[in-house]
């Protein structure tokens, strides 16, 4: 999968800021199913790093 661009640096850092972003980001790339899949990840992953890693798994951070 080819990343879509998503600014989250500089942003509010809160978890769920930066996952509603990443999501709106896959959304607007036609990637809706990815976005599902990566929310149901992070929730599911317990921990703030892990959330970021997962995300950055999805997203190219910019």
């Amino acid at each position: 999968m080819n990343k879509p661009k998503c600014k989250l640096i500089g942003e509010d850092g809160n978890v769920f800021n930066l996952m509603g972003i990443a999501y709106k980001t896959l959304k607007r790339a036609n990637l809706k199913e990815e976005a599902d899949e990566m929310i149901k990840r992070i929730m599911e992953s317990g921990s703030y790093m892990k959330a970021l890693a997962i995300i950055s798994e999805y997203v190219e951070i910019v």
